[in-house]
């Protein structure tokens, strides 16, 4: 059975604002769960012009509140900027509130350039790349000591310097875990935990199967799943006939263009990037770009899915689509939950 669920980075558009994306991001939410569904995954991006999610643990926090049944979660919360024992007691006090419907994706990309990551560092030194396995099992440790499943102790040996302290507040459950990645490390380090597996596949296309491959080969049972979870996230636009939706995925292709240029700013609108005077060279950059993600029908793209989950070895897929116009992004995934008979 396929499950569909939603990544949200709160694209602001040009001419636009981030409190208008932001109320977006809110309005897709509760389509999200009126259409079937099955989570919401928030972005983490920091000093950008296109994004206005900075702070996916509170727009977890609002969209729960709008909703009731759909899980939501972070897509995901960059570890290497923040202690271990914060984020386990922000997702603690989310699963507190919203119990059984939380989920703790986490990340090792910086999510910003590197003065805004040098200006985020928790402290006068940054936590190091190589670091972030330790990160990774403290973060664990912490919540599932929350749960009462390691005692007074806190889960840590005797000679531990956290010996005794406790993500709190302390109850039953737990937020569910994710790895997010783009390539092989993060395949690794999800193996090596035992948590469940996002390959990002609208970042590196060009991976093919490999990092889901290493994931499942490498994966260690854990307390909280004993075999391997992996889903896949995909760029995806869709409209009633494909000429539509190819010109309303015209403007994020311009802007992943500008990405790549190093000039991304706002999400330029459908009539900007129909008039935009492509070089030779932005054009060869431009066909590249469309083949990132899926674009069509709703059975064009559905039929692309399913193969796309054949080859991968997946039936959980994360859509990531962005439109100029919010009306577009929304009918976008309600004919997308109508194909796949979600409702």
């Amino acid at each position: 059975m396929v499950t569909l669920s939603i990544l949200d980075q709160s694209p602001i558009r040009r001419g636009g604002s981030a409190a208008e994306a932001l109320a977006n991001t809110l309005d897709l939410a509760v389509h999200a769960e009126r259409l079937g569904y099955s989570r919401y995954w928030l972005a983490e991006h920091h000093n950008t012009n296109s994004f206005a999610g900075s702070a996916p643990e509170l727009m977890i926090a609002a969209v729960a509140a709008r909703t009731s049944r759909i899980r939501v979660g972070s897509a995901g919360v960059m570890l290497p900027h923040y202690s271990s024992l914060k984020v386990a007691e922000l997702f603690r006090l989310l699963e507190t509130l919203h119990p059984g419907r939380i989920d703790l994706g986490v990340g090792r990309a910086p999510g910003a350039d590197q003065r805004t990551v040098r200006a985020l560092q928790p402290g006068p030194q940054a936590y190091g790349i190589e670091v972030f396995p330790q990160q990774v099992e403290l973060l664990i440790q912490f919540l599932e000591d929350s749960t009462g499943l390691s005692g007074e102790a806190g889960g840590f040996p005797d000679s531990h310097p956290y010996v005794g302290i406790h993500a709190t507040p302390r109850g039953p459950g737990m937020p569910e875990l994710w790895m997010l990645g783009s390539g092989g490390d993060g395949a690794v380090h999800a193996a090596q935990f035992g948590m469940s597996y996002c390959f990002a596949h609208f970042i590196n296309q060009d991976a093919g199967t490999a990092p889901l491959d290493l994931y499942r080969r490498h994966f260690r049972p854990s307390h909280h799943l004993s075999s391997p979870r992996g889903a896949i996230g995909v760029s995806v636009t869709v409209a009633e006939t494909e000429e539509e939706a190819r010109r309303i995925s015209a403007s994020r292709n311009l802007w992943v263009l500008h990405l790549l240029q190093n000039r991304a700013g706002a999400f330029p609108s459908v009539e900007d990037a129909l008039a935009y005077p492509y070089t030779e060279e932005e054009k060869v950059m431009l066909r590249a770009v469309e083949r990132r993600g899926i674009t069509g029908t709703p059975e064009q793209v559905r039929g692309r899915l399913l193969r796309m989950g054949e080859e991968y070895g997946v039936d959980d897929f994360v859509i990531l689509t962005i439109t100029y116009d919010h009306k577009d992004r929304v009918r976008s995934y309600e004919l997308l939950a109508e194909a796949f008979g979600l409702a």
